[in-house]
């Protein structure tokens, strides 16, 4: 059993979802990318990411074939680029968003990073496509502390998650970021919770893990879903490799082995720039 993340509003999302980022990009690829999220709808893993920057689109139509007949099963999540939003292109973005998908809305609609735009008019464009419908809930995403505060000021009351860069080796967001947002009932999403694969390929994590029966990357997303109120959304192109997340998540891991880690993987002793991949 997946376990489940409240939003804002009490709404309840998989706490482990499927990220897209750098899928669609290789044909020879597609089918087994259908496949591997088709299998995570089938295991629970019911909230897939994507974003219009991904394949300049493309990861949006593969999510939109890979969801077809089962869209009312699925939270969708996409992300617009900061250039896109204004009070005119915001609008746009999301139409063109909502015609990749195959969809009349979005679930949760995130502004990618931080932009020259200013916050308020953000805030009032991702309100007007809510109150008409086109999306249910709006966030952020990359935005630091500092971010933050200047949304709340820019009337960002309703923003329902924020989407950063944390894995072990990306501890920062832990010192401030990720109790501020547990203060305001804010969600956290993580992505790239195994650092792009590289976690995988780490001795001491291939140790750990062995003695539990897991992969490195199993431990490293383990070790991010472990933490209350998170959502990891780990990119899987094959199957077996949603299967192995699935693992990750339904087995837990025994505080001695968190202890472990933590020693390994130093938790910050002050605030750090946000980081970003």
């Amino acid at each position: 059993m997946i376990p489940r993340t409240k939003l804002p509003d009490g709404e309840t999302v998989p706490s482990l979802g499927q990220g897209t980022w750098m899928m669609a990009e290789d044909a020879e690829d597609r089918a087994a990318e259908l496949a591997a999220l088709r299998c995570g709808l089938d295991l629970g893993m019911t909230l897939i990411d994507t974003a219009e920057m991904y394949g300049e689109g493309a990861a949006e139509e593969l999510v939109a074939e890979a969801i077809e007949g089962r869209r009312d099963e699925v939270f969708l999540v996409s992300k617009a680029y900061p250039w896109h939003a204004s009070a005119r292109e915001l609008p746009l973005a999301c139409a063109r968003s909502l015609k990749r998908l195959e969809t009349d809305r979005i679930d949760l609609y995130l502004l990618h990073w931080r932009g020259k735009v200013p916050l308020d008019e953000t805030v009032a464009a991702m309100e007007r496509l809510r109150d008409q419908g086109h999306i249910r809930h709006w966030g952020v995403s990359n935005f630091s502390v500092e971010d933050m505060d200047e949304l709340m000021a820019a009337g960002g009351r309703r923003c329902a998650a924020n989407q950063i860069l944390y894995n072990l080796t990306r501890r920062g967001p832990e010192w401030d970021l990720l109790p501020l947002l547990e203060a305001q009932g804010i969600a956290a999403m993580a992505y790239s919770p195994v650092e792009q694969g590289r976690l995988a390929r780490h001795p001491r994590l291939h140790r750990l893990g062995a003695d539990l029966g897991l992969t490195a990357a199993q431990l490293a997303l383990g070790w991010v879903l472990n933490r209350s109120g998170m959502i990891a959304i780990p990119k899987a192109g094959r199957v077996e490799h949603v299967r192995q997340n699935l693992r990750a998540v339904e087995l837990g891991l025994p505080r001695d082995v968190v202890s472990e880690l933590d020693s390994l993987f130093l938790a910050p002793s002050g605030p750090r720039p946000l980081e970003m991949i």
